[in-house]
């Protein structure tokens, strides 16, 4: 069974490279892209009960912009789970031309254990 997510967003202002400040132009910020594909990513994350996973690698291009109030849709594949370990395939469009694309990994942590290592 495969397992995947697929997520619709508008670029707003605050999104936008010349606010974020990864660049001076009036596009899709990449950090935007890549949050937006973490978000996919962890709806298809399952852990068992008192687990979470969080983003421990993103390889993703930037490939091409998407100006302000574009519709983008982000899509991430499960390819594997290798005991902690959770490999995606993430890919983000505008319409039909692919933007952005990569690979991203999320670990599987402990809740408790991994917020008592703030202390």
């Amino acid at each position: 069974m495969e397992l995947y997510s697929v997520i619709y967003r508008t670029v707003e202002a605050e999104n936008l490279a010349m606010v974020m400040k990864s660049g001076d132009l009036p596009v899709l910020a990449t950090p935007q892209m890549i949050a937006w594909m973490e978000e996919a990513s962890c709806k298809i994350a399952q852990t068992k009960e008192g687990y979470n996973t969080v983003g421990i690698s993103m390889n993703v291009s930037h490939d091409a912009p998407s100006p302000l109030h574009a519709r983008i849709r982000i899509v991430s594949h499960l390819l594997e789970v290798q005991g902690k370990i959770y490999t995606f395939e993430v890919s983000a469009y505008c319409g039909d031309t692919c933007i952005g694309k990569g690979v991203h990994k999320r670990a599987a942590v402990n809740r408790e254990r991994f917020m008592a290592k703030l202390n």
